[in-house]
């Protein structure tokens, strides 16, 4: 089953409100944006959970935008960690099961030496959600920039071998690839029946991402039949300013 729906439900007062309000669009997915604060209490979280559950919407969170698990600062990585672990617990409590983070920053390291302090830092936190017993998944995702860490082959790379979840945004790969997207390769590439994915517009320079922008109504039908074609599950987030028209936009394409 393909689940769609917007990034954002809004903070804690209104997030009932806008979750019976995209039960009633026919969204059956939503993202939690952690991205500035981890805004959520326990019991808030247990609250908007249960009516998540209730209304058949698969939450997820997007973590804060300040994480570098590959920092020259060690008290960086500390609290990038401490970002992640926040969200993580909150997760669990909301029932929203895969937790999406930009891993790092490659910086002045070579690639190889990024990767390998990334994922031994990935490992940490695994060990820290099984001691905790946090029914959450780490998804790391793709990124948007050559100069952040997040390639589609450092992406599975990573997730094979921590055996983590990932996120994979479609948008951003777009971006890190000068505008150039072919959807059945990447399906093929990921090699996986059921992921998690982000997809928006995007607007990019030589460097790659610049900002997310409403859906290509045309690409997404594209996406939409290379989705159905090779029989992938999980959840759509729709990233783009017009996050609710464009989830009700996308919907309607994959129903048709």
């Amino acid at each position: 089953m393909l689940r769609i729906g917007p990034a954002g439900i809004g903070g804690v007062k209104e997030a009932e409100s806008n979750l019976k309000e995209y039960n009633k669009l026919g969204f059956n997915a939503a993202e939690v944006s952690f991205t500035y604060s981890n805004y959520l209490k326990k019991a808030d979280a247990i609250r908007i959970g249960k009516l998540a559950k209730k209304l058949n919407i698969q939450l997820s969170i997007h973590g804060s935008y300040y994480i570098n698990l590959n920092s020259e600062d060690k008290s960086k990585i500390e609290k990038s960690k401490i970002r992640i672990l926040g969200a993580c617990e909150m997760g669990h409590y909301l029932g929203a099961k895969d937790i999406v983070f930009h891993a790092g920053y490659f910086g002045k390291k070579d690639k190889e030496e990024s990767y390998q302090i990334i994922k031994s830092n990935i490992i940490e936190l695994k060990e820290e959600i099984k001691k905790n017993k946090w029914d959450v998944k780490l998804s790391h995702e793709t990124t948007g920039k050559n100069s952040v860490f997040g390639s589609l082959k450092e992406t599975l790379r990573l997730s094979k071998e921590t055996r983590t979840s990932f996120c994979i945004d479609f948008a951003h790969l777009k971006a890190r690839n000068q505008g150039v997207i072919d959807f059945e390769e990447i399906i093929e590439e990921i090699g996986h029946k059921n992921f998690h994915m982000h997809y928006s517009g995007i607007n990019y320079g030589p460097k790659g991402e610049k900002n997310h922008i409403p859906i290509d109504v045309k690409e997404f039908k594209k996406l939409a039949k290379a989705l159905k074609k090779h029989k992938i599950s999980g959840e759509i987030i729709c990233e783009s300013p017009n996050t609710i028209q464009d989830s009700i936009n996308m919907e309607k394409i994959l129903k048709e």
